[in-house]
């Protein structure tokens, strides 16, 4: 057991609500350098982008870090020009390297019986491994916790939001190749990765997949392999086409979570979506997969990549969430940046601020 200098979230009561509970709010990190993630290409992206705030601003607030000033009033320009609601919008001057919210965002927990119900988390981000700059990303959970005035835990150790899902219930789904590589904390084993995630996320029981999809900068994270869609059921990519690089991987996911038992010792029911045509940019294969979705307050927000998998894609999601639309959005330029809707959020549960 590692011991921790003072009482932990779990230890106070604290857990990671799953995706489809209630938002508050969604946090965005504004893309603006194309030296990272989008090189030659950001400007194509802003029409799907902004399409993507816009469908998230019909159900919640939305909350969105941007560089500058300047920059701020140009997303508020461009934004107020495509309808957008902008009562919904709270542009933050809180500087960033890049656009990825779910894995340098906060993570927010929720104890509704807490004197603070919302607490945040802010684990140490090294943008995957070291590949990029990352030293104003790092300090953005820290800023939205002083902007909405919440307590802000450090564990210490290197931990990207797309690295894990949540059923709600104690339950967190996860990759060895992601969590356990040499370039995030390797100074620790697998049970002590384990005691972290018991005590900052609030979980109870780990399930381990192994490898991630080919494409994938990120080593694996699981917001591109499977997805919880219920407390009790997964969501998970298959690739049919034997020839594919994904093949193999993809058909050892299935078989694994067929295998896994819920703590309570249900086996969890699995939907399966086939993926999507591989994606090539400029000769490089890109992690194009259809379980980078989010779960928004009012629909499910699923990338598109102009196949006819796409539509294959949204019937099943339409089964795996009565009662939010399925809302597709063209995904072929954002996914240049390696990443999709999922990798580009991170979510606030409601509760009191």
């Amino acid at each position: 057991m590692l011991a921790f200098s003072q009482p932990t979230p779990a230890a106070l009561g604290y857990s990671f609500p799953a995706e489809w509970e209630k938002h508050r709010a969604t946090w965005l990190s504004y893309p603006h350098d194309g030296s990272y993630s989008w090189p030659g290409t950001l400007e194509r992206i802003f029409p799907y982008y902004h399409e993507f705030i816009k469908e998230l601003s019909k159900g919640e607030q939305v909350c969105i870090n941007v560089r500058d000033t300047t920059l701020a009033a140009k997303v508020h320009k461009e934004l107020t020009a495509l309808g957008v609601e902008m009562d919904r919008i709270d542009l933050l001057i809180h500087p960033t390297n890049d656009a990825w919210c779910r894995d340098h965002g906060p993570a927010f927990l929720i104890n509704a019986d807490a004197g603070k119900p919302k607490v945040i988390v802010s684990w140490k981000f090294n943008a995957w491994g070291n590949k990029y700059d990352h030293d104003l990303d790092e300090q953005i959970p820290r800023l939205v916790g002083s902007y909405l005035n919440l307590p802000v835990y450090y564990p210490g150790i290197v931990m990207e939001g797309g690295s894990v899902d949540f059923n709600g219930k104690g339950t967190i789904l996860t990759t060895t190749q992601c969590l356990l590589h040499e370039n995030r904390n390797p100074g620790l084993f697998q049970h002590e990765i384990e005691e972290y995630l018991y005590n900052f996320y609030g979980a109870r029981q780990i399930l381990w997949l192994d490898e991630g999809i080919a494409g994938d900068d990120t080593n694996g994270h699981i917001d591109d392999i499977a997805r919880f869609f219920r407390e009790d059921a997964i969501v998970t990519m298959v690739e049919t086409r034997r020839s594919d690089d994904n093949h193999a991987v993809l058909g050892e996911v299935l078989k694994k979570l067929k295998k896994f038992r819920l703590s309570d010792g249900r086996q969890p029911d699995i939907a399966e979506i086939p993926m999507p045509r591989p994606v090539i940019y400029e000769g490089q294969r890109l992690p194009a997969s259809y379980a980078n979705f989010y779960i928004a307050n009012n629909s499910v927000i699923v990338p598109n990549f102009r196949c006819r998998e796409d539509d294959q894609a949204m019937r099943v999601l339409e089964t795996c969430f009565p009662g939010r639309s399925i809302v597709g959005i063209d995904s072929v330029e954002i996914i240049w940046g390696l990443g999709s809707f999922h990798c580009l959020t991170q979510q606030e549960p409601v509760g009191q601020v």
